[in-house]
């Protein structure tokens, strides 16, 4: 029983680190990356959709973005959606493709973008304790209950501390890595 609670635990754990990357790869960097769109939704046939769902997006050069939307006719769509975001971007279409290219960051823009990083860790953290805490209750209810013994909770309490700790040092490494890659000029 004890195992489930942990094996649980542990891919709720591996989850909210694969979120936090997910969000890291959405903050721009200097270079051009296809997943700086996945947050950009384009009014398509009435449903707001990812550009990456209705368009080939390729990275012919490292700062530069070209998107071939499958449905000619959202190219404007496409390039609107683009203007309108918190990126920055300023793309281009010549009626087939869009053309993002990605400019250098100026050092001011850097530190706001590690802000944003450090709140995107801060946000993963806080889902890691708060899924070591779930998995606490139901030990230490396991004990009262009488279906674990005092010795076993307090190793499955010790065995969740430390997954807890590994999540956590693995988001630090990522906003580590991260925090280079933004800074890097």
């Amino acid at each position: 029983m004890i195992h489930d609670v942990i094996a649980d635990a542990k891919s709720r754990f591996q989850k909210a680190i694969d979120a936090t990357r997910h969000e890291f790869s959405s903050i721009r960097t200097g270079r051009a990356s296809p997943a700086l769109l996945e947050q950009i939704r384009v009014d398509y046939y009435g449903t707001p959709t990812p550009v990456t769902q209705l368009a080939t997006v390729t990275v012919p050069e490292p700062r530069l973005l070209v998107i071939a939307p499958w449905d000619k006719k959202f190219v404007k769509d496409v390039e609107r959606a683009i203007l309108k975001s918190e990126l920055g971007l300023v793309p281009s279409s010549d009626g087939t493709h869009v053309r993002v290219p990605i400019p250098s960051l100026t050092e001011e823009r850097r530190k706001e973008l590690v802000k944003v990083a450090h709140r995107h860790a801060e946000e993963g953290r806080v889902a890691i304790r708060n899924i070591r805490r779930e998995a606490k209750e139901m030990i230490e209810e396991l004990e009262e209950a009488g279906e674990i013994s005092e010795d076993d909770s307090k190793r499955g309490l010790e065995e969740l501390q430390k997954l807890t700790d590994k999540a956590i040092a693995d988001i630090d490494a990522l906003l580590s890595a991260k925090d280079k890659e933004i800074m890097e000029v």
